[in-house]
C-alpha cells in the first residue's frame, strides 16, 4: 500500500508542532496530500456559559492552527486545513474518527495525563479501535525523526499484528534492519511464526532478526517496552487489541498499556 492521502490530528497543545512535522515529513517523502483536522472540547469551565458556538476562544484556536499548517505545510504540493467545529467530547470523537476514515495514516499524538487535556483523553484509542485505518500515534514527550531505521514488530500472529505489519510497510521500506519480536507461550510454534514473517519481509527486501520471548507472567508489555530500549529501537509496530498469544491479559489491556507508557512512535491496526 502506498502512502498518498494523510491525515494529522491538530489542536492547541504544544505536541501539535511535533506530529505536525512529523507528517509533513512523512508527506514529503511519499508525495501525498496531508490534511491536518483541528478539532479540541470546549473548555468545560465554560460549558453552560457561552451563549453561542463557536466561542471567541475556539475562533481564536482555530485561527492560529490554520496559520501553523499553513506554514508547516508550505512546501507541500497537496495540504488541507480542516475545522471539525464541534466543542463537546461526543462530537469531537465522532467527527475525527468519521473523517480518518478516508486517510492512508493517521497521526494522532499520546493522551498525556499530566497536561492540559484539549481532546478527550479516549482518542487514541477510540480512532485505533473504530476508524479502520493504521494510526502512528507519536509521545506526548521527546522528538523523533520522521524515518524509521530500526522498527520492532510485536509479533503473535493475529489478524490485527497482519495488519499492523502490513500497514507499516510504507514507514519502513528503508529501514536498516527490523527486530521481529515475539511474545508467546509456545516457544516452537513462535519460532515458526517468526521465521515465516522473516521471509516474507525479505520479500519486501527487508532484512530481519528474530527474537522470541517465553511469556511466563503479566508483565509482557513491560518486557516488549524492554526490548524497544535494548534494540534501541525507534517505531514500535503492533495489533491493537490482539488477544492471541497474550494468555495473561484481558482483551485490549495490552493495547491501553502501550498507550499510557509509549516511549517511541507507535504504528497501530486492528
Amino acid at each position: 500500500m502506498s502512502l498518498k492521502n494523510l491525515m494529522v490530528h491538530l489542536d492547541s497543545g504544544e505536541r501539535t508542532e511535533v506530529r505536525l512535522k512529523i507528517a509533513v515529513s512523512i508527506a514529503k517523502q511519499h508525495q501525498a496530500r496531508l490534511l491536518g483536522v483541528f478539532g479540541q472540547r470546549a473548555q468545560p469551565e465554560k460549558v453552560g456559559i457561552v451563549a453561542s458556538w463557536p466561542s471567541d476562544e475556539y475562533v481564536a484556536a482555530a485561527k492560529a492552527s490554520k496559520a501553523q499548517f499553513e506554514t508547516a505545510t508550505a512546501g507541500l504540493a497537496q495540504a488541507e486545513w480542516h475545522d471539525i467545529n464541534r466543542g463537546s467530547d461526543v462530537e469531537v470523537l465522532r467527527q475525527i474518527t468519521d473523517i480518518s476514515r478516508y486517510a492512508d495514516l493517521i497521526l494522532l499524538g499520546q493522551h498525556d495525563e499530566s497536561a492540559k487535556a484539549y481532546v478527550p483523553s479516549e482518542l487514541p484509542e477510540e480512532i485505533v479501535l473504530n476508524s479502520g485505518r493504521p494510526v502512528l500515534l507519536i509521545p506526548y514527550i521527546g522528538e523523533f525523526a520522521p524515518i524509521f531505521a530500526r522498527p520492532l514488530i510485536a509479533w503473535n500472529n493475529s489478524r490485527e499484528a497482519a495488519h499492523a505489519v502490513n500497514d507499516a510497510l510504507p514507514l519502513i521500506e528503508n529501514c536498516q534492519e527490523v527486530t521481529v519480536v515475539s511474545l508467546d507461550t509456545q516457544h516452537e510454534a513462535a519460532a515458526v511464526s517468526c521465521t515465516e514473517l522473516a521471509r516474507h519481509l525479505a520479500c519486501h527486501g527487508l532484512q530481519s532478526k528474530t527474537d522470541v520471548l517465553m511469556v511466563n507472567d503479566i508483565g509482557i508489555m513491560d518486557m516488549l517496552l524492554n526490548r524497544l530500549t535494548d534494540r534501541d529501537a525507534d517505531l514500535l509496530v503492533m495489533g491493537a487489541h490482539g488477544q492471541i498469544g497474550f494468555p495473561f491479559l484481558s482483551r485490549g489491556a495490552g493495547t491501553k498499556h502501550i498507550l499510557r507508557h509509549m516511549t517511541v512512535p507507535v504504528l497501530m491496526s486492528n
